[in-house]
Parts: C-alpha cells; sequence; structure tokens
C-alpha cells in the first residue's frame, strides 16, 4: 500500500478513513494500490509552508508544468512560454527523495492545428530539449522516471498530436521513462473518434465535464451524473489510467445571459449582502453596479459560484473505483495550492486519497 498518509495516522484512524470511503459502496469494488499525488500549475514553482506540509503530510508525487507549448501567429511557429521557475525551498523538497517529480508540458491544441508534420519533429525535439534544461539546470540532482504531455487534442488534431508523442518517445531524452497523456473524459469515451495516444500511461482529467458557457449549468467543474454518462465503457479503455479529480472553484460572470468569463479568487462572502445580490442557488444575481476586488460588476449579471464539493469528489471516486481496471494507479488532485486547500482540512484530503483503494 504506497500511502504517504499511513505514516502520519493510528491505525485505528486510518482504519476509520477506511471505513467512511467504504460506507454507501455498492457492489463488488475493484481494490487499487493508489498513490498519492498533486498537480502544481504555476509558472513560479514557489511552495509556500502550509503547500509543504500537505504535500509531505499526503502525497508521494508532484507533476509540475515545466512550460506551454503555444502558437506564435506572427512567427508562425510553436514556441514555449509560462516557462517554470524553482524555488529555493521547492528545489530543496524535490532534491530531498521523499517527493517524486514528474515534468508536465502543456500543448495548445491551437499549435497541433497548425504544425505540419515537419514541424511536428521539430517540435518534438524542442520540447524534449527544453525539458531536459530545465531538470539540469533547475533540479540536477533530481531523477525523473515519467514525463507527462497534456493537451486537449480533437479528432482533427489527433494524427500530427500522436506523431509528436511518437517522436518524444524516440527521442534520447525519454529513453527509460514512462511517458504519460492527459485524457478528458469525452477522448475516453469517444475513443473511436479522438484516437488512443501512443503512451505508456493515460490520466484521466475527471473535472470541467459540464458546460461551462451555459447558464443552465449547475456546476461544470464536477458532476457525479455526469461522470457516470461519461464512464459508462471505461473499463474499455485499451490504456492504463491513472485519475486527476479537482480540489479547485471559481466563480462564471454571465452578462446579458451570456458567458462573459471566471472570476477568480473573490470570496463567496463578498457576494452575500441583500442590497447587492439576490442569490438562488448557487447563483447569484446583481442588483445595482459595483467593483469588487477590481472586478468591474453590472446590474442583472449573473454569478455561479463553482466548487470542487467534497461529497461530489467521493461520489466520482466511488463511480471510477469500480471502472478501473489497472490495480495500480496514481490519483492526483488539481492542485496544489494553500487559498484552494484552505477549503479542505488534511483530514478530507487525505479521505480522498483513501477513495479509490
Amino acid at each position: 500500500m504506497n500511502f504517504t498518509i499511513c505514516k502520519y495516522l493510528p491505525i485505528a484512524a486510518l482504519a476509520g478513513l477506511l471505513a467512511i470511503v467504504a460506507a454507501g459502496c455498492s457492489g463488488a469494488q475493484q481494490d487499487h494500490i493508489v498513490t498519492p499525488a498533486f498537480y502544481f500549475w504555476k509558472s513560479q514553482a514557489v511552495l509556500n509552508p502550509k503547500e509543504q506540509n500537505i504535500l509531505l503530510q499526503t502525497a508521494d508525487k508532484l507533476y509540475v508544468k515545466f512550460f506551454d507549448v503555444a502558437w506564435n501567429a506572427p512567427q508562425q511557429t510553436a514556441i514555449p512560454t509560462a516557462k517554470v521557475q524553482f524555488g529555493d525551498s521547492t528545489r530543496r523538497l524535490l532534491s530531498s527523495g521523499k517527493t517524486e517529480l514528474v515534468p508536465t508540458v502543456f500543448i495548445t491544441n491551437e499549435t497541433m492545428m497548425m504544425l505540419d508534420s515537419v514541424a511536428v519533429v521539430s517540435t518534438a525535439v524542442q520540447i524534449a530539449g527544453l525539458i531536459e534544461t530545465i531538470r539540469a539546470t533547475e533540479l540536477s540532482s533530481v531523477p525523473v522516471k515519467e514525463i507527462q504531455i497534456d493537451c486537449d487534442w480533437t479528432a482533427t488534431t489527433r494524427d500530427r498530436y500522436f506523431l509528436l508523442l511518437r517522436k518524444l518517445k524516440e527521442h534520447p531524452g525519454f529513453q527509460g521513462k514512462l511517458l504519460s497523456a492527459t485524457i478528458r473524459l469525452y477522448q475516453c469515451k469517444y475513443k473511436l473518434k479522438t484516437g488512443v495516444p501512443p503512451i505508456d500511461r493515460g490520466l484521466l482529467m475527471c473535472y470541467n465535464m459540464g458546460n461551462l458557457k451555459n447558464p443552465l449549468t449547475k456546476n461544470s467543474i464536477l458532476d457525479p451524473e455526469e461522470m457516470e454518462k461519461y464512464t459508462t465503457n471505461l473499463h474499455e479503455y485499451p490504456l492504463d489510467l491513472d485519475v486527476a479529480l479537482p480540489i479547485f472553484n471559481w466563480k462564471v460572470l454571465f452578462r446579458k445571459n451570456e458567458y462573459a468569463g471566471l472570476i477568480q479568487n473573490l470570496p463567496t462572502e463578498n457576494l452575500d449582502h441583500k442590497l447587492l445580490t439576490n442569490r438562488e442557488g448557487n447563483t447569484y444575481r446583481l442588483l445595482k453596479d459595483t467593483v469588487l476586488l477590481g472586478y468591474d460588476l453590472h446590474k442583472d449579471d449573473l454569478i455561479r459560484q463553482e466548487d470542487s464539493n467534497f461529497g461530489d469528489i467521493l461520489r466520482s471516486a466511488r463511480i471510477l473505483k469500480k471502472k478501473i481496471r489497472n490495480e495500480k494507479l496514481t490519483l492526483s488532485l488539481y492542485h496544489l495550492d494553500s487559498i484552494t486547500l484552505d477549503n479542505y482540512s488534511t483530514h478530507e484530503i487525505q479521505t480522498i486519497f483513501l477513495s479509490l483503494h
């Protein structure tokens, strides 16, 4: 059993956690050996004390976004952006060997749409080279066993994206390393259309499953009912799968019944005033023009609060538990951020990590 948390909990408390997770589960359940992990998705890899403590107490692995690959229209080429910079405390933590590092690269689907096959090959070489340059420069003593690629590919871009993945696997810098890639729920459900990527493992992203831009959507981040629909034939997916679950939240702004963007880090209590908003469920209607923490809001704007509800996370995990066929898997939470973590107790984070066991 590959849980760091076992070292921090008495056996009786651990048994209690397992009982909580097991409660409400029905039918035969697949037992799994689970490696707990977090994503870190900021360009400044500087972990504050809270983030370091929760990582060391609950997880064994950290997926760090090394850089993005975006399309530069003026230059008509793919370029790396948002390259990570590590703080000294993060370097020390990763060099200690207590947490496995997984370099991760995000590639925009627009990039894959614009590249021809020749450019795909050269881009693969550049990606492999930059990953190794960052590792050698920033984390020279940290071994890398796995590298992950993140791209929301489509049926239109799959051939070019899959070519890029094959070229990465062939690159000397990837020899002896596991190549994983993120897989969206729709890519998994419609695998005949979107294809199955040529990788060693997939990581199923179990969030952002609803229509964010639809005013009638209840919660686009996580909805167990939608999860059930998307994972009906999950057991048939031909790759071993790891899992990512959300712990983030945001607010979705609608103006004149049209999607107008996301609002981050605006506390709900700023909206909970009878003279400012009228609330129905998780949606607030503005009663007057106002400015809140730099956000210019108008009368009749709608703001939908979306959360990664603890109960919904566990219900989603129970759905996945009986459908993931591989015995060993990584369960990663998105993402390691102290503001996000304030919404959960350490006990709840540990319970989530136990939920797929």
